[in-house]
Parts: C-alpha cells; sequence; structure tokens
C-alpha cells in the first residue's frame, strides 16, 4: 500500500531506525499501517533484537503518595526512548517482591528500577549477581555497586534541623522511620548529628522508631514520644504520612499545632499543603528521582558498564519548604544552646 521495500516499511515503522527514512516515505507507511489497523509484533522483533523495549518498576506501596510522581518521571523518559513500563507493587512484602521480580523477568523485560525499602535487599543481590541491568530509586547504596537515585537526605534533614533550631526550639524530637530501610537509617544518622552539631542535648531528642512508613505508625510513635518523653517543642518526621499521624495523635490529645508543638515532614507529597495547619516539609523532587533513575537505566542498557567499575549513584538536592505547622517555641520553653 505504502508503495516501499518492505525492509523500508520495517525502519519506518522502527522508532530506533525511523531516521533513516525520508520523512515522506514514513508518513507514507505510517498512513499505510493505520489504514491496515497493523500493529508490529514486538513479540517477533523481542525475538530478533534481543530486547522487549520494556523495563519494569517496583515499589513497595503504590498507594503511598510519593511513589506517582516517580513512576511518571520513569513513564516519561522510558515513553520518549521508545519503552514501555510494567509497574509492579510489592506491598513491602519480600516474598511478593521475588515473586514480582521473577514475573518481570519471565516477560524479559530489558533492566528494572527498584524502589525497595529495605536495605542489603537479598533480591536486588539476586539481580546484581544474575547479570540484570539494575537502578534503584528513593535510594543509594553504594556497597552494592548498583546506581540509584535518591534525595539529599542528609543536607534535607539539616535544613529541617537549622529552621526548627532558628525558631527557639532547643528540645526537638525525631519520629524515625524503619531502621531496615535506607531512608529511615539515613535520617536518623542525619538527624543524631546535626543536633549534636547544635550543641542540643541527647536525651532532649528523643526519637521513636517507626515499623513503616504508614500514618497508624505515626500516630502510634507520636503517642510513645508524648507518654515516655514528655517536654519536646518540635517533631520532625521522617516523612509527611507519619507526620499526618502526629497530625491524627495530637487532635486527639486536644493539642495545637504549632502552638504546642511544631512539626516537620519530609518528601513534601501532593495536598500536604491543604492540610490544616499546611504542613512545613523537606521536598524532594520525586519526579526527578524518577527521571533521572530511567536515564541512568538507558544508559546502562545501551553501554554496559563494566563489573568492576564503580556504580553511579546521583543525590539530588531538597529544599525546605515552610508553612504553618512550625512556630517560634513559646517563651520560657526554649532551653539555651549549649
Amino acid at each position: 500500500m505504502a508503495g516501499v521495500h518492505p525492509g523500508t516499511a520495517s525502519r519506518a515503522m522502527n522508532p530506533d531506525m525511523e531516521h533513516l527514512v525520508n520523512e515522506a516515505t514514513a508518513r507514507r507507511v505510517r498512513h499505510a499501517a493505520e489504514q491496515l489497523g497493523y500493529v508490529p509484533n514486538s513479540l517477533a522483533r523481542s525475538l530478533k533484537t534481543s530486547r522487549t523495549q520494556s523495563l519494569g518498576a517496583l515499589v513497595p506501596d503504590i498507594a503511598n503518595p510519593l511513589f506517582p510522581p516517580i513512576l511518571r518521571g520513569i513513564e516519561d523518559v522510558a515513553a520518549e526512548a521508545g519503552f514501555n513500563v510494567l509497574i509492579a507493587n510489592t506491598d513491602d512484602d519480600p516474598e511478593r517482591e521475588r515473586r514480582q521480580v521473577a514475573s518481570l523477568r519471565a516477560r524479559q523485560v530489558d533492566g528494572l528500577i527498584l524502589a525497595s525499602a529495605r536495605r542489603a535487599d537479598p533480591v536486588v543481590l539476586a539481580l546484581v549477581a544474575a547479570g540484570v541491568p539494575v537502578v534503584l530509586v528513593n535510594r543509594v547504596e553504594p556497597v552494592l555497586c548498583v546506581p540509584g537515585v535518591a534525595g539529599d537526605d542528609t543536607d534535607g534533614i539539616r535544613q529541617a534541623v537549622a529552621h526548627l533550631h532558628a525558631l527557639g526550639h532547643r528540645r526537638i524530637a525525631h519520629l524515625a522511620g524503619p531502621a531496615g530501610t535506607p531512608t529511615g537509617a539515613a535520617r536518623l544518622d542525619a538527624f543524631r548529628r546535626e543536633t549534636a552539631a547544635l550543641g542540643l542535648d541527647a536525651a532532649g531528642c528523643p526519637v521513636a522508631l517507626a515499623a513503616s512508613y504508614r500514618t497508624e505508625e505515626g500516630a502510634r510513635c507520636t503517642a510513645e514520644l508524648l507518654d515516655s518523653a514528655p517536654g519536646f517543642t518540635a517533631l520532625l518526621a521522617a516523612n509527611d504520612l507519619l507526620a499526618l499521624g502526629c497530625f491524627e495523635t495530637l487532635a486527639a490529645r486536644g493539642l495545637r499545632c504549632p502552638e504546642d508543638l511544631s512539626v516537620v515532614g519530609f518528601n513534601d507529597m501532593p495536598f500536604v499543603d491543604r492540610l490544616t495547619p499546611s504542613l512545613t516539609t523537606v521536598r524532594v523532587p520525586q519526579y526527578d528521582c524518577g527521571a533521572q533513575a530511567a536515564r541512568l537505566l538507558l544508559s546502562r542498557l545501551s553501554a554496559p558498564v563494566p563489573a568492576d567499575e564503580t556504580a553511579e549513584s546521583v543525590l539530588l538536592p531538597l529544599s525546605l519548604v515552610v508553612r504553618r505547622s512550625t512556630g517560634p517555641v513559646r517563651a520560657g520553653e526554649a532551653v539555651p544552646a549549649r
């Protein structure tokens, strides 16, 4: 119908080769394909090229508002390069994660982007050992020699603590993420270092460890802190969902934010600016994290990295967004800095 050689039609229909065909000819081929209802056989193409033009993306909780912008960034970059993205949710369950990875590999995805929440994840170790192209997102693990993209957690915590300190708070609690997650461990370590650097008494900066990044854990841990270590005037949560749980406990106990307790979150998830009060939080460029992770993976697919070469990791700059959940410490409550 297009009046061209089959090879020309093939190149015109292949995003990686269409630049080799005259634009007018390519338009004629695409028009003929549309008229005929022709769809390229991706399975046949993958058998010939050993590529499926597809990527796998795994997240621990797709209901967590943190991950949709990350996935959107992955999809946008992948689509621009002619790749499809298959998304899987693991529910932060190691066995489900293992099954989902096996399922994606059975579908012959060309590479995987993992937002796995666990440190030293055996699934990641197995993929690396098998030579599967892998990139981590929302975390970096230099020890695993796997490239990763994440926000600069250390600087984000520094900004949050400095903000509270500037408001006169000297007794700052931390609602830490799960210790087994890279983000939970990194943010807790940064909190302890930053409060120590400001000369704050460790006993006056209590920590509660959440079992998961969920609102109910934020509520439980806030109650634990109020009962076991009263007297702190500000709370820094390791993510926004934990901060939401903090709001719930404060409301249940008749406490006001920020009058009785200033609260800072982490991530700047959608809609936290519409809470009452609106949440002061550390903004993570979630879309950019996903987009950069996809670029790293596509780069590895086009030019595989030698086994002995150090994996590239990217830390994106973070910024503190000050809203109405933080305010000056009440008169007489500030403890002089040492």
